[in-house]
């Protein structure tokens, strides 16, 4: 039988957690509104958190089950489908703002969601245009 992990380790590593979460979404939100300029990577995640990356890492394997990096790209995800919404943003100029070239984000966006952004966009704006017509027509 494994031996229990004593309290003290696991609120620290649930602080880990959550404070490794809050960064990543002030990071991302601020790659979004402008205010960085250039994507973190998991190992300045963890100099942020004073901790090894190796640490972050296995941490965040044993209290949520995914990598650090899971983490990262689902936020990085939810905001590119939040800016893709915008009408007056190009594919090119979203991925510049989150600091990709924009072959990269296609892959990138592809490999997450199963279309590139523009198909999404274009499924996202044919779904409001339905809900549009369905108003007119109530």
């Amino acid at each position: 039988m494994p031996t229990p992990i004593p309290k003290k380790i696991l609120a620290r590593q649930h602080e880990i957690t959550a404070d490794f979460t809050r960064l990543v979404h002030a990071h991302v939100e601020d790659l979004a509104a402008g205010r960085a300029t250039e994507a973190l990577e998991i190992r300045d995640f963890a100099g942020q958190l004073c901790i090894h990356p190796t640490h972050l890492s296995n941490t965040l394997k044993h209290t949520t089950g995914e990598a650090p990096c899971a983490i990262y790209e689902r936020k990085l995800v939810a905001v590119s489908k939040e800016l893709l919404a915008d009408a007056g943003r190009s594919v090119a100029d979203v991925a510049a703002q989150l600091t990709y070239d924009p072959s990269n984000f296609t892959k990138f966006f592809k490999r997450f969601v199963g279309c590139t952004p523009r198909q999404y966009r274009e499924e996202l704006w044919a779904k409001e245009r339905v809900g549009d017509s369905e108003t007119v027509t109530s």
